[in-house]
């Protein structure tokens, strides 16, 4: 971890899943880690309780955004719903690369015409090898993420989301640019929760993750800001 040894460094690489039922709570989480270098992302929940609204409040408090939406649709009704989320201050978006080479392809156009850096999803971190064989998918869950994660590659995306657990093998297959975003982020000094792929943040780093997303150890803390700043221990 010696290459990661400045504490500031290790902040701008984590994102903060603001998955909360409330806007205040969202904005109350925001106030609690600005400064701090991380970033936070929007997703599914707080989309649906407050869509594009709070973006600006979150920018103007200094925060890099991950729009989490995971986006999986026919080509044109991905890129014409990305005409319209890139025109807000997001700095990242998400697909689902199981969508197709066309989908991903005509994404990444728009993202990368807006300057918005754009990854796809490749397996969730809460699915394991027998959940996939239910879903009619070959294959485990490693095989299943480099598979996926060389498509999106093909199609021009930024990088994938996938386990920490499978980043050893992306980036020898991807190389040093590709983007690794690995949610299933767990400190030794939390629970598991619902995910089942997962790794602590120094490890997770180790195998070669870009950016680390952590949501309920930080955001259920009674001190997140303490929590976030304590995920290295």
């Amino acid at each position: 971890m010696a290459k990661y040894s400045d504490k500031k460094e290790l902040l701008r690489k984590v994102i903060v899943a603001l998955d909360v039922d409330s806007k205040q709570r969202a904005l109350d989480l925001g106030q609690a880690l600005a400064g701090s270098g991380c970033w936070v992302k929007v997703g599914l929940e707080l989309y649906a309780l407050t869509g594009l609204s709070l973006i600006e409040e979150f920018k103007q408090m200094g925060f890099k955004i991950f729009l989490d939406l995971k986006l999986h649709d026919i080509p044109n009704t991905v890129e014409r719903t990305l005409k319209l989320l890139v025109r807000s201050g997001v700095d990242m978006v998400n697909v689902h690369c199981s969508g197709g080479y066309e989908m991903l392809a005509r994404a990444a156009e728009v993202c990368h015409q807006a300057e918005k850096t754009i990854i796809g999803v490749t397996v969730l971190t809460s699915l394991g090898s027998e959940d996939l064989i239910t879903i009619g998918m070959d294959g485990n869950a490693e095989q299943q993420a480099l598979r996926l994660a060389k498509l999106a590659q093909k199609a021009g995306l930024d990088g994938v989301v996938a386990s920490a657990q499978e980043a050893p093998i992306l980036r020898q297959e991807c190389g040093p640019d590709f983007l690794l975003v690995t949610p299933g982020i767990r400190p030794a000094w939390s629970a598991k929760d619902d995910q089942v792929r997962v790794l602590t943040p120094r490890k997770a780093l180790d195998a070669g993750s870009s950016y680390l997303v952590v949501g309920r150890p930080i955001t259920m803390a009674a001190n997140p800001r303490e929590a976030l700043e304590n995920l290295w221990d």
